[in-house]
Parts: C-alpha cells; sequence; structure tokens
C-alpha cells in the first residue's frame, strides 16, 4: 500500500516557518500584506478567500479584501489594480479567478504589478518560470515540488507524465520537474496512447479536472501519483482526478483528496508573500 502525502502536515511545516520569518521581517518594520480581490458572489471563490484571510491571520500576515459586486466594468476592476499596485503596505495582489464574464482574466492578470503577483501568473513572471530564474511560483506546481522534496523523492532522471496543460498547473509544473532533471511528457485532451503514456510514469501528475480518470490500469508499479483534481460526485462527495481506492495499493506514494495538494497551495501563496515583502524591503 502506497505512503500517503500528508499535505496538511507539510503545509504546516511551511506555515510555521512562513510565521517565524513574518515575524523576523515586523521586528525590522516591514508588515508584509495581501491584497485578495473578490468579484461577483461565485460560492467556490468565497470559500477560497476566507480561507486564504484565515491563513494570512495565522502566519501574521496582514490581509485586505475587496469584494466588488458582479456587475463591476472592465475599468472599475482596473482602477483597484492600480491604487493596489501603489500601496506601499501591500506586498501580494491576488484577484479571485474566475471573474464573471464579460471581464477579460488576462488583462487583468496582465495589469497587477509582476512583483507583486503573488499567483504568478503575470507574463513576466511565466517567462522568469521558463528559464529558470524566478522570484514566484505559481502556487499549486510549487507546492507539489515541495511535498516531493519533503518526502524525499527524487526527481533526477524519472520519467514524469503531467496530464493536464493549463497555464495554472499542468505546464509549470511540466517545468518545474524539467528545472529538476526530470524527463517530461505532457498528455491533454487530443494526446494519443494517453493511457500508455501514463503507465510508464515514474512520477504522475494528474490535473486534468475529471473525476477518478485516473485508474489503475493508467500507473505503473512503484510510480508516485499526485492527484491535483477537486471533484465533485453526483451524490456530493468530493473526490480527484485520480481513482484513489484503485490506483493506492499499486503505488509507492499518492496524495489524497482532500488533504493533499490542496493545503500546500495555499500555504505556498503565504510563502510567496512573504517573498514579495521580503523584495520590497
Amino acid at each position: 500500500m502506497a505512503v500517503i502525502l500528508d499535505g496538511k502536515a507539510v503545509a504546516a511545516r511551511v506555515k510555521a516557518q512562513v510565521a517565524k520569518e513574518v515575524e523576523q521581517l515586523k521586528s525590522e518594520g516591514i508588515f508584509p500584506g495581501l491584497a485578495v480581490v473578490i468579484v461577483g458572489d461565485n460560492p467556490a471563490s468565497r470559500v477560497y478567500v476566507n480561507s486564504k484571510k484565515k491563513d494570512c491571520s495565522e502566519v501574521g500576515i496582514h490581509s485586505e479584501e475587496y469584494a466588488l459586486p458582479g456587475d463591476t466594468s472592465q475599468d472599475e476592476l482596473l482602477a483597484l489594480v492600480e491604487k493596489l499596485n501603489k500601496k506601499p503596505d501591500i506586498n501580494g495582489i491576488l484577484v479571485q479567478l474566475p471573474l464573471p464574464k464579460p471581464l477579460d482574466e488576462k488583462i487583468v492578470i496582465n495589469a497587477i504589478a509582476a512583483e507583486k503577483d503573488v499567483d504568478a501568473f503575470h507574463p513576466v513572471n511565466v517567462g522568469r518560470i521558463m528559464i529558470g530564474d524566478y522570484d514566484f511560483l505559481p502556487c499549486t506546481p510549487a507546492g507539489i515540488m515541495e511535498m516531493l522534496d519533503d518526502a524525499g523523492i527524487e526527481i533526477e532522471g524519472k520519467e514524469c507524465v503531467v496530464i493536464g496543460r493549463s497555464n495554472i498547473v499542468g505546464k509549470p509544473m511540466a517545468m518545474l520537474l524539467l528545472h529538476k532533471n526530470g524527463t517530461v511528457t505532457v498528455c491533454h485532451s487530443r494526446s494519443k496512447n494517453l493511457k500508455d503514456t501514463a503507465a510508464r510514469a515514474d512520477i504522475l501528475v494528474a490535473a486534468v479536472g475529471k473525476p477518478k480518470f485516473v485508474t489503475a490500469d493508467m500507473v505503473k508499479e512503484g510510480a508516485v501519483v499526485i492527484d491535483v483534481g477537486m471533484d465533485r460526485l453526483p451524490d456530493g462527495s468530493l473526490c480527484g482526478d485520480v481513482d484513489f481506492e484503485a490506483v493506492a495499493p499499486k503505488v509507492s506514494y499518492i496524495t489524497p483528496v482532500p488533504g493533499g495538494v490542496g493545503p500546500m497551495t495555499r500555504a505556498m501563496l503565504l510563502k510567496n508573500t512573504l517573498k514579495a515583502a521580503k523584495l520590497g524591503k
């Protein structure tokens, strides 16, 4: 049976370290601050924003919430972003996605100052990740790398397969594995022989957004399986992109859902905010 990679436990260690460093910065007269912008009343977005505020409070980071109505115009949102770009007590800016239509997420992300982009979605930060010279990493891939490191899982020389090619998880995940000398294949909806490709992986990352998509016949004996999915079944229960019960007996390490990648994503946002505060000293 696989070792369960406990994201809650690793995230708690990351948060404890962040809290220690925040305390040190405060003793130097620097008070890290994060602004979170939410537009509209998406229930999932509200849950995420509330959890981010709670996390900030736990580690001593000052947080400000800007809740805007769903009919906010593009110009109004951009004006707020520009105001936050210039706000000296705010080191990080996070605009909660998805934005309601007809707001353009791309334009909004581009408007956030790159040095305050703690989601690492700005083209400048994306480009820096590509060349391996970055300040910030997208929180989910960064959290996965932290978990692998914490468990002592070697990446160099391993066959790594990422299922999913989103800008938020799939693409940056592939780059981070590549930077650690993994041999990386990215699969997606148009990939041929996806099952055979996945079954070659020493490290398999599932970020496809389909419940229990990865089945036992898609994983190699002894593989490391990272499940990024957070899917809801018809009965309302949560599951991941991996069929956990079928896959776990076959692999060496696996992340649970919930309690795996999710807590790490939140912890890495705090780490990025701390880094932004240090860079702004």
